[in-house]
């Protein structure tokens, strides 16, 4: 569940739908019964969302495994962990994801950071925040550290996506949001189209620490759009363990691969 709207917003918006009306961010159909501003019901109710069981360390729902695939899985009760997480164990505690990076998450999520629909920031942290805090391999966090963005790749876009999804997702869960932990101290390349190494030499180096007495002994939870290697959040985890983090969890709209 989003956060509670109040009966003067649900006035004003109809007053507002009246005056323009509203079309979805995703399909452009108009906004109706179950909408989720600026996304339409139909379109909200076709993410799938992900559910246990998962991988305790990076969230990867295992539950489309067959029996034939157990001896991928390594299960330690009650933990289970996937086969990438014990080869190469990520640099943060855990990571959780609410839905897979599929249609129509994916399109709303390309709206979002490359079309400048800012107000998807509020539906699309909503699926993060109706997981809620039981998701979380930990009690609740501390502090909520959005991924900062390049200076320049912000002033380009106009705006930083995962801290939008945070500042909704604070309100949400009651957790401050902190800026000044981490930046952003190299520009780097995208990582749309770079394969997992590539990924994980783009953004060695592209993080430092601003703030760490901020962190250190907390539980951290980084807030970003996306997770697919992991190695963006593997690359800020490593900074904040360097300030003495106690956890350092991910939380992201969606799961890639």
């Amino acid at each position: 569940m989003g956060p509670p709207v109040s009966p003067w917003r649900v006035g004003l918006t109809a007053l507002l739908d009246l005056a323009f009306p509203p079309f979805c961010a995703v399909c452009r159909a108009r906004l109706g019964e179950g909408r989720r501003d600026p996304l339409c019901g139909g379109c909200w109710g076709r993410v799938r969302r992900l559910a246990p069981p998962w991988c305790d360390v990076c969230g990867l729902a295992l539950g489309q495994f067959a029996t034939g695939h157990a001896r991928a899985l390594e299960v330690e009760a009650p933990h289970l962990r996937c086969g990438a997480c014990r080869s190469r164990p990520p640099a943060f505690t855990y990571a959780r994801s609410a839905a897979p990076y599929e249609d129509p998450l994916r399109e709303a999520l390309r709206a979002f950071k490359f079309a400048g629909r800012r107000a998807l920031a509020a539906p699309l942290a909503d699926l993060i925040i109706e997981m809620g805090l039981s998701c979380l391999a930990v009690a609740a966090p501390d502090v909520l550290v959005p991924v900062p963005l390049h200076p320049r790749r912000e002033r380009e876009r106009g705006f930083n996506q995962a801290l939008l999804l945070a500042r909704r997702l604070s309100r949400g869960w009651n957790v401050p949001v902190r800026t000044d932990v981490l930046t952003r101290a190299a520009p780097t390349r995208p990582q749309t189209d770079l394969t997992a190494a590539e990924r994980r030499a783009n953004v060695r180096h592209a993080f430092a620490l601003r703030r760490p007495d901020l962190v250190t002994g907390r539980h951290v939870l980084v807030v970003d759009d996306i997770l697919t290697t992991g190695s963006t959040a593997s690359a800020c985890a490593l900074r904040l363990r360097e300030a003495g983090a106690a956890v350092v969890g991910v939380i992201t709209v969606a799961r890639a691969g």
